[in-house]
């Protein structure tokens, strides 16, 4: 033993090699066995997947950086749940790809934004959020209310994401284009961040 001892003291190959087992190992152990519960893979009552419109508002709010500042993961502490409600399960993330759960905040966490703000207050603060919080840092994003949402992309979009699990059906893949014409990407993120957190809350 004091031999191996010596040679992963003195030996910096030897060390990043035995680092890099232990953490390989620790890793296995605790992440394996989270692909087999059910509390990990499988949706709550209620998670549905995006509707087209709410597909193209995230894919705007994962372009426009807002996952930067803002978590979609409310900790299971009493500091976190009196501000933001129900703390986070992954059930409620299970057709997320990739998740926005995250640990910045700049901002608040979204995780519960649903429903919380009307779509005329989330118009106005994504345009100009000193017009509503008057002591807010985030950028506007005025261009969202004049850019057309993708509509054509969707379709696509919707095929991949069900090729990893995501269960589209032909109906909602076929009607895609038609749900998010002739919309903003101002509409579609205002869309996508008022159904976060409903699925949990209208269990309560």
């Amino acid at each position: 033993m004091e031999k191996i001892q010596k040679l992963i003291e003195e030996n910096t190959l030897a060390l990043i090699v035995f680092t890099l087992l232990v953490v390989s190992f620790g890793g296995l152990v605790e992440i394996v066995p989270l692909f087999f519960s059910k509390s990990t893979t499988q949706p709550i009552e209620g998670v549905k997947p995006y509707p087209a419109l709410q597909l193209a508002g995230r894919d705007i709010y994962i372009r426009e950086g807002c996952y930067g500042c803002h978590s979609q993961m409310i900790r299971p502490f009493r500091a976190e749940t009196e501000r933001y409600g129900h703390y986070s399960v992954a059930g409620e993330s299970v057709y997320d790809h990739p998740f926005q759960w995250g640990s910045k905040r700049t901002g608040p966490d979204l995780a519960r934004v649903g429903g919380r703000y009307s779509d005329d207050w989330h118009r106005v603060h994504l345009i100009n959020p000193r017009d509503v919080v008057p002591e807010s840092n985030m950028p506007g994003f005025p261009w969202l209310a004049r850019n057309p949402v993708d509509a054509a992309s969707l379709p696509a979009k919707m095929q991949a994401l069900r090729k990893v699990g995501v269960p589209y059906t032909d109906e909602d893949i076929k009607g895609a284009v038609e749900a998010a014409q002739g919309k903003t990407e101002m509409d579609a993120l205002i869309a996508y961040l008022q159904g976060l957190g409903l699925a949990l809350k209208n269990q309560r």
